[in-house]
């Protein structure tokens, strides 16, 4: 059975994701109150970040830039996209 936890993004309780994903107070927080669809989310949102900032995975910069992002996206007013950014054109 699934962790239920009360997500701070969606507002409403629902699967939590089931592990810690950085070891860190951060990475506690998201675990204890984030849900695996907000974490999807979450996740398509930060591949384009890294690429529209040209970030290396792995990096000081990018883990500054990961934190920054996840903190503002999960418990604040939303990530920003970055300045540049150009949404892709939609298919059809």
């Amino acid at each position: 059975m699934a962790r239920m936890v009360m997500c701070k993004k969606l507002g409403k309780e629902l699967p939590g994701i089931p592990f810690k994903p950085w070891p860190n107070e951060l990475g506690q927080r998201v675990f204890e109150s984030i849900s695996m669809d907000a974490w999807k989310m979450w996740t398509e949102h930060f591949k384009m970040i890294m690429n529209e900032y040209r970030l290396a995975g792995g990096t000081e910069q990018a883990n500054q830039v990961l934190f920054e992002q996840a903190e503002k996206f999960f418990f604040g007013d939303g990530a920003q996209l970055p300045p540049d950014y150009k949404a892709p054109a939609a298919k059809g």
